[in-house]
């Protein structure tokens, strides 16, 4: 696979999303893209046991996107060489009743990466200014004092949450958590094509819904409240990253490569050094355990 510059695909300045490509040209077949992810992939389960091991850092990586986008397949693909026990996945769905007794950001926070662990969101703390900017009635489900009604939501009230998501991630970057945010970018012919899969393979049946076409008719509204959450909250600390979705093998390796272009600069994480004890006897100890039972 060609040579790709991951610092592209950081948003630093603000970005029209109908302007920034869906596809990534590679000139790659599908064995050559599946085999670049692999090396890659390698790399970064071998980094993901350092931190396990290291203990002082969490990751976590967000993933947005439309439906269709590839978010779970992602997933699946670029953390399958991670052990299981340094790695958990998040799938946020509507808000339960208990968590609507909480503010917004709170099912978020408990799911947060312990240290030396990989929090995957699929979907986030996003969806509170994306699903409900797009259907608002949904914001009053969240019992927020003053807000009875549609019509009582102040005019500033999406920026005010937009600083509150900025301090939530500056807060739990400052306090080692490394931030990763990814938007998938997808076309709408493709998000088309891909939901038409959805009919024509029994078994992917299952994955369609009805109300999939709903959400679809949405598209520009979504693009445009996605567009003004990632130009308010990148920043250097938690910055996001478009990344062309059209190919899921590009989409999947750019991802990776990102993740760990970004670990490799932590020098400081590192396995711990063994106790000067254990050291001092090394040599007893591998004797001992040279010899086989009786």
């Amino acid at each position: 696979m060609k040579e790709v510059n991951t610092s592209d695909f950081i948003v630093t300045n603000p970005v029209k999303l109908n302007e920034i490509p869906t596809i990534l040209e590679t000139g790659k077949s599908k064995k050559e893209k599946k085999k670049a992810l692999k090396k890659v992939g390698k790399k970064l389960a071998k980094l993901q046991n350092t931190l396990y091991a290291h203990n002082r850092y969490g990751v976590l990586v967000c993933l947005q996107g439309m439906d269709t986008s590839g978010k779970d397949s992602l997933i699946r693909e670029v953390f399958s060489k991670f052990n299981p026990r340094g790695v958990v996945v998040h799938s946020f769905k509507s808000p339960t009743r208990k968590e609507l007794q909480h503010d917004y950001l709170w099912r978020h926070c408990v799911a947060l990466p312990e240290k030396g662990k990989y929090a995957i969101f699929n979907r986030s703390h996003y969806e509170n200014v994306l699903v409900t900017r797009v259907n608002p009635q949904y914001l009053l489900y969240e019992n927020i004092p003053g807000i009875e009604k549609e019509e009582d939501i102040p005019p500033d009230f999406w920026d005010k949450r937009f600083n509150q998501i900025r301090n939530f991630e500056e807060h739990i970057a400052q306090n080692g958590i490394i931030v990763f945010k990814f938007f998938l970018h997808l076309s709408k012919e493709e998000q088309r094509l891909r939901l038409l899969r959805r009919l024509e393979k029994k078994d992917k049946n299952w994955k369609f819904a009805p109300g999939d076409l709903t959400e679809r008719e949405l598209w520009d509204e979504y693009l445009k409240y996605y567009e003004e959450a990632i130009n308010k909250t990148s920043f250097p600390q938690a910055p996001w990253n478009i990344i062309p979705a059209d190919d899921k093998r590009t989409a999947r390796y750019l991802v990776a490569k990102i993740i760990y272009e970004k670990m490799v600069q932590y020098n400081d994480i590192t396995e711990p050094q063994p106790d000067a004890n254990l050291l001092k006897n090394i040599d007893k100890y591998k004797e001992i355990l040279s010899k086989k039972d009786d």
